[in-house]
């Protein structure tokens, strides 16, 4: 439970973070890059040099799972900050969690797994928020609802991607596929630098640090309590409780102020992850 506990204060970490280099920097893709980068470097430190190419398990499989979920990294990554100027962090931070749905989804398609009545009555509840949110009225105007369904799939991706490893990959190869992950997100990062021509200044540097740090611990410590706890308890602490730290964060230190309308859909998520958490 320690894991999981850690893994849900880095990940709110990251919303918070994000938020604060909000009008601070002006190339967020070179701020993701640096971001990865440290991702990069800390997971080779914990995986080891001399560990980085083994040669027995699942090497091809590993190194596939990591290409797909380094791409949606980056793309939950792109999409967070762009929901977040447009939605604020609360919002934002609560669909990314939200996409717990797409590891569910993926449980039950394709390994065979059951949603007890509960599960089933938590995704109904959770697409009525979904619904909710992106039925506008005057006063939610100028939201990006398409962009938080796409933050949904892009980040539930990300986190069905551990799932997938952990049924179909080599357990052995658990910090490779972290490390691989990072490569790949960053050497895409690296393309989109250079298609956008941006120079990384003091701001991006220094906030794409900060970025990196919990980034990758969140990363690691979902992974860590995957094995010591059941995946459909772990999906839905993991994302309610990062949606409350990001929620107070948001509400008490950036004073975001929250439509009804968004107030209830955040609501009705939060009972819905707590429904299928029981």
């Amino acid at each position: 439970m320690l894991y999981l506990l850690l893994a849900i204060f880095s990940s709110a970490l990251v919303s918070i973070t994000m938020r604060l280099s909000e009008g601070k920097i002006s190339g967020n893709a070179s701020m993701l890059a640096v971001n990865y980068l440290m991702c990069l470097l800390l997971a080779g430190m914990h995986t080891g040099f001399d560990a980085l190419l083994p040669t027995s398990g699942k090497m091809t499989l590993t190194v596939v799972f990591s290409f797909i979920n380094g791409l949606l990294y980056l793309l939950g990554f792109v999409l967070l900050q762009l929901n977040v100027k447009r939605n604020g962090v609360v919002l934002s931070a609560t669909f990314m969690k939200l996409g717990l749905l797409v590891p569910m989804a993926v449980s039950i398609c394709f390994f065979g797994e059951s949603p007890t009545l509960l599960q089933a009555v938590g995704f109904l509840l959770a697409v009525a928020a979904i619904i909710l949110v992106n039925t506008r009225t005057n006063e939610d105007y100028g939201s990006f609802g398409f962009g938080l369904i796409l933050l949904l799939l892009a980040g539930g991706g990300g986190d069905a991607m551990a799932k997938v490893f952990e049924e179909l990959g080599d357990p052995a190869h658990s910090e490779q596929f972290l490390l691989y992950t990072f490569v790949f997100a960053l050497l895409l990062c690296l393309l989109l630098v250079l298609w956008r021509k941006e120079r990384p200044g003091v701001a991006e540097l220094g906030y794409g640090l900060l970025v990196g740090i919990p980034n990758y611990y969140s990363a690691r410590f979902l992974l860590l309590s995957l094995d010591k706890v059941e995946a459909v308890i772990v999906y839905p602490t993991y994302s309610v409780a990062t949606i409350a730290l990001v929620s107070l964060a948001g509400v008490c230190f950036f004073k975001e102020k929250l439509s009804r309308r968004q107030r209830l859909a955040i609501a009705v998520i939060l009972l819905a992850l707590v429904v299928l958490n029981i």
